[in-house]
């Protein structure tokens, strides 16, 4: 269940790269002195402000990019709903009430054969719920319940700004070392072709910066798991939240042995080769230390 990540990132990386395009192109936030080498002081401060708005942008358009991309219904509590969709908005609604959220979530479903959820948006108030039809197909009442309240104790958790203050910082560093690299390169060229140079490398060490950051949210959004776990299984109880992870485990064990493009995107399937960059830690890990609690 790692879309929520997967869109911010992928919103992340696209805002950040027009935002330093722009400045780049209109020769804002100028750190290079006046002998052609670099003011470290002023890049630093020019990849903050970078950095920081790239994040927090994304944030801002977490939730209408989730909705987009994943052409996302939303559920009208007071509208006209199925028995099953009233049952998934009184769910987390309920849920939403048990975690202390004082404003509810939007509840939303998407058409999608993979067993998958996600919890999105700028903040407690602004947030959005989704399930896959898949999901609600697969599982039984308590399991999807489970992974419900799992969503939910991330909104509550918060996790949406903290991985954004995160996000700034790993920015933050990805603008100011892709400028130091860019610049050293352009070092090695004619000095007519210089200004070009630094232009295309910025662009290309920028992207190759991001991938590498992104190790770093990703290491932090397995260990926010664990603790989206234990707060699912205090929203909805331990033994619905163990019996929605043993689920997805069987799951994911059956459609590997099938086609695997299913669930590329769930990041669930607990390939501990591939371990540094998935969103989620192996299922049972999270199983262990439910049970463990």
């Amino acid at each position: 269940m790692g879309k929520r990540i997967f869109y911010f990132l992928l919103t992340n990386v696209l805002v950040l790269l027009t935002i330093s395009i722009i400045f780049s192109v209109t020769g804002a936030g100028n750190y290079i002195n006046e002998t052609g080498g670099i003011d470290f002081g002023a890049l630093l401060i020019f990849s903050a402000i970078i950095g920081f708005s790239g994040s927090f942008i994304s944030l801002a358009m977490s939730r209408w990019m989730a909705k987009k991309m994943m052409n996302v219904r939303v559920l009208d509590p007071n509208g006209p709903l199925s028995a099953a969709e009233q049952g998934i908005v009184e769910k987390v609604h309920r849920l939403s009430r048990a975690a202390g959220l004082m404003h509810m979530p939007e509840v939303g479903i998407y058409d999608s054969p993979e067993v998958n959820a996600f919890a999105t948006g700028p903040s407690k108030k602004r947030s959005l719920v989704a399930v896959s039809t898949g999901l609600l197909r697969e599982m039984d009442d308590d399991a999807v319940e489970g992974v419900i309240a799992h969503e939910v104790a991330h909104v509550a958790n918060g996790d949406m700004v903290t991985m954004t203050l995160l996000q700034g910082v790993v920015n933050t560093f990805v603008v100011f070392l892709s400028r130091i690299a860019a610049w050293i390169a352009s070092r090695f060229v004619k000095e007519e072709m210089a200004p070009i140079v630094h232009f295309i490398a910025i662009i290309l060490f920028q992207i190759i910066f991001s991938i590498l950051g992104s190790l770093v949210v990703f290491a932090y959004s397995r260990h926010r798991e664990f603790h989206a776990d234990r707060g699912g299984a205090d929203l909805a109880g331990k033994d619905k939240m163990v019996h929605a992870l043993r689920m997805l485990k069987d799951y994911s064990s059956r459609m590997r042995g099938g086609d695997d493009t299913a669930i590329s995107t769930l990041k669930i399937n607990g390939r501990r080769k591939s371990a540094i960059f998935s969103t989620h830690p192996d299922l049972d890990d999270r199983i262990e230390r439910l049970q463990a609690k």
